[in-house]
């Protein structure tokens, strides 16, 4: 079976789960991480005869392997790690992680089992064609485990990452075009585990040559393996403090590159530390606060980027208004034109700290002739991922759209002349919101309408996108008033009716229908076509791009929201299907398999299809065609005579459970069957029989009688259920036998991506008929009474609570 993302991040995830809580997130991340590489290159080398790394004898997995259940097996682990090491340059890198710590690890039989099971855990991978396909699987893996470690690992140690969601913007963001050549050189002086470095580089057709710097040890090492993870092998990463001590220089001047990323550390009080020699990099600018180090780290960027350099970094707001030194360095920046654009991200998106950040983007060329900055505010676009937020896809195209296309966007993104920024107002503050107001509108209430009645014809005017997209509708459900202000035309109760019915409403869902049909239909023989060359990224690419054209035009629907259904699918399911479809053909993919089952390693999988019972049951599992699917297609009506036998059932349950209710209680005709408050089919035939011997013709007798009627009645209901699910499931078995590859595209590219992705479209327009159904009903009720009726109503009550009072004697 073909290895699929979501099964390889929960195997990883498993060997998180193996150590923790004896170390760390921090420490835990090294021993994962370790034997993730291990794995990667033995599988590798094992594929690949021109592979890079030497897997020597005794230094990989299969070796690790053989330690499983060994007293010894710690000391194994770490003399076969260290010859994978040796054979390769790469001590200080992969040996970091000590597999014979007893403090972490525990002690006998406690390490032996806890590495047994996570060797276990990784020898189930199979990494051989993980990058064959043209998507980086394993890539993602990692990706996947630094996102958790730095979520557990907490602000104090959680800075080794950047999201890669951010990664991807940045790299988007830089101007890599399809022309660029793998000599252009991309510089990240403060890298951490490197994602960010390789994000860029596989924004370029051929990737790029890769420079990078990071302080701290452990995680350089972490950038070393990341490099070789992703094919990266010859990537140059250096140790040491960038400010301190750079490392690409040549006779006391700064190397330069034509790319930089950068996501350095926060606000660096100690930034100036062991710093002799500046390389000019201060020149010019002004030396930074000594307390603060954020713009000692940009202007260091700026010295390394050549003369058409660009580069994108991440930095805290302050930047961007912070007075005295800071000021009198941003101003310089600016006037030289160096910036070209800010993006405004959302809170807490990074992992060491939970304030706002931005995105400065440097771009050296022409910038003497630069007259403006582009901004963008998303700092609203997000969605909460367990205690952090995290950009979805539709935030991610919306801003690359915005910055590379240069569209103003009100309340998201605008030109900012360059004389706007330097005059005396703003005197070279950059703070986002001076130029782009990006607050929601108030919802005022109008007194003159509470006063006098109708709804203010502003209220109404600010649904414009609606009455663009439904212009008749308006005058469906909204009627003049007076000057300014309107009524609703029909009932309260009749508003979604109205809208719902319209034909202009009817006809909008069918124009959605119908760019939808076109445009999957655009797309079928692509995906029908899906193969072991395919490349799933440009798969994707070419239909979500495709899609966002086509809703671009439409009014009222956002062309990111119908975006964002489609890469959520994405993510969650079509990509694992199509890796599926890629390393079995369609036919090897639809096959059932035997579900996985091992008790000694944990292993256990959920069934999709039982058939038999007990310890002769066997179960299976479809990856890429659901039962459902074949169900629905193929035995339609068997399953409609089950769904009414399984009523049947549920109807006799119910009348027995009203018979049962009817006469329980101490006085009730079942009292001295019932025990504990319940009365089974066995009970009452035993209390039957008793009954009989008392009074054959007494109420119990017929209601136990009856009462055990209906038990044989569910009884036979319940069989003709399991019998009719049996023989459904050995059908639906058995079709899967009979299937061609047309019949199994059938399922799989109509029935299941198709209708899944055309019912996320709906529901999304569906969303938003219900906010314009919702708008109008709160306008309706907020100023159907007015001041006058609502006195009249208070005097109408008043009298009544005086007139009952007096009826009671109190004046």
């Amino acid at each position: 079976m073909a290895l699929k993302k979501s099964d390889l991040y929960s195997s990883l995830w498993k060997g998180a789960d193996e150590l923790r809580g004896g170390m760390d997130a921090s420490q835990y991340k090294d021993y994962v991480l370790t034997l993730l590489f291990v794995k990667y290159v033995t599988d590798k080398a094992k594929s690949d005869k021109n592979s890079l790394i030497d897997v020597p004898a005794g230094g990989s997995f299969d070796d690790l392997i053989t330690f499983k259940g060994d007293k010894e097996i710690g000391d194994k682990v770490n003399k076969a790690i260290a010859k994978l090491a040796e054979a390769n340059d790469l001590q200080k890198v992969i040996d970091l992680a000590d597999f014979n710590d007893e403090e972490k690890l525990g002690k006998g039989k406690e390490m032996q089992d806890r590495l047994t099971n996570l060797i276990s855990i990784f020898q189930d991978l199979d990494f051989r064609g993980s990058r064959a396909e043209g998507d980086d699987l394993l890539g993602d893996a990692y990706e996947y485990l630094m996102r958790h470690f730095a979520t557990e690992s907490g602000k104090s140690k959680g800075q080794f990452y950047t999201p890669a969601e951010v990664s991807r913007i940045m790299a988007q963001l830089i101007g890599i075009k399809p022309s660029t050549p793998y000599s252009a050189t991309v510089y990240d002086p403060t890298c951490g585990s490197g994602s960010l470095l390789l994000k860029v580089a596989d924004a370029a057709p051929h990737g790029l040559t890769i420079y990078g710097q990071e302080k701290d040890n452990a995680t350089w090492a972490l950038a070393k393996m990341n490099m070789i993870l992703h094919g990266n092998e010859i990537a140059d990463i250096r140790k040491g403090d960038t400010i301190a001590s750079p490392q690409f220089t040549t006779n006391d001047r700064l190397d330069t590159f034509d790319f930089l990323v950068a996501n350095p550390p926060f606000s660096v009080k100690s930034w100036a530390n062991g710093l002799e020699n500046e390389y000019g990099r201060f020149d010019g600018y002004g030396r930074p606060p000594e307390k603060n180090g954020d713009f000692a780290f940009l202007l260091h960027m700026l010295k390394s980027l050549k003369s058409t350099g660009k580069g994108a970094v991440i930095l805290p707001h302050g930047v961007l208004f912070r007075g005295n030194a800071e000021a009198t360095i941003r101003k310089v920046i600016i006037k030289r034109g160096y910036i070209k654009g800010i993006i405004g991200l959302p809170a807490n998106l990074f992992y060491g700290t939970g304030i706002p950040a931005c995105i400065i983007i440097i771009d050296k060329e022409n910038a003497q002739a630069r007259t403006g900055l582009f901004m963008i505010d998303a700092s609203k676009g997000f969605e909460k991922d367990g205690p952090k937020n995290r950009l979805r896809p539709r935030d991610m195209h919306k801003i690359t759209d915005a910055f590379t296309k240069q569209v103003e966007i009100p309340g998201y993104s605008r030109m900012v002349p360059l004389s706007e920024i330097e005059n005396a107002a703003n005197d070279f503050n950059l703070n986002i919101p001076r130029y782009i107001d990006s607050s929601e509108p108030e919802d005022i209430q109008d007194l003159h309408a509470h006063i006098h009645g109708g709804i203010p014809n502003r209220d109404i005017d600010a649904l414009d996108a609606y009455w663009t997209a439904f212009p008749s509708l308006r005058f469906e459900l909204l009627r003049p008033l007076r000057e300014g202000y309107s009524e609703l035309a029909v009932e309260k109760d009749d508003i979604q009716a109205t809208i719902t019915n319209s034909a202009e409403y009817q006809s909008f869902n069918s124009a959605t229908g119908d760019l939808v049909s076109e445009w999957w239909s655009g797309h079928r023989e692509q995906l029908a076509g899906i193969s072991g060359t395919t490349r799933p990224g440009d798969l994707i690419s070419g239909l979500s791009e495709n899609l966002l054209d086509s809703f671009h035009p439409r009014p009222l629907v956002d062309e990111y929201a119908v975006y964002e259904q489609l890469m959520s699918y994405w993510n969650q399911t079509m990509h694992d299907d199509v890796a599926l479809v890629m390393n079995e053909g369609w036919d090897g993919a639809a096959k059932p398999r035997k579900t996985i089952e091992d008790k000694d390693r944990k292993l256990s999988e959920l069934p999709d299809l039982v058939i038999g019972s007990g310890r002769n049951a066997s179960k299976y599992k479809m990856d890429l065609v659901p039962p459902a699917l074949i169900v629905a297609r193929y035995f339609a009506d068997e399953k409609a005579k089950l769904d009414q036998l399984s009523a049947e059932v549920e109807s006799a349950a119910q009348v027995i459970e009203e018979l049962v209710e009817e006469n329980s209680g101490e006085e009730g005709l079942f009292a001295d069957a019932m025990d504990d408050g319940k009365i089974t089919k066995a009970l009452a035939r035993v209390r039957l029989r008793d009954a009989k011997r008392e009074d054959p013709r007494s109420d119990e007798v017929t209601a136990l009688s009856k009462l055990i009627a209906l038990y044989d009645v569910e009884t036979a209901a319940k069989k003709s259920v399991k019998d009719a699910g049996t023989t459904l499931d050995q059908a639906t078995l058995a079709q899967y036998g009979k299937l061609s590859i047309a019949d199994i595209q059938q399922l799989v590219i109509e029935d299941k991506w198709r209708a899944t992705v055309e019912q996320r479209i709906y529901a999304e327009v569906a969303g938003l008929t219900l906010r314009l159904i919702t708008r109008i009903t709160e306008l309706g009720d907020r100023y159907d009474k007015t001041l006058s009726a609502l006195s009249t109503e208070v005097e109408v009550q008043s009298a009544k609570v005086a007139s009952s009072l007096a009826a009671m004697g109190v004046e």
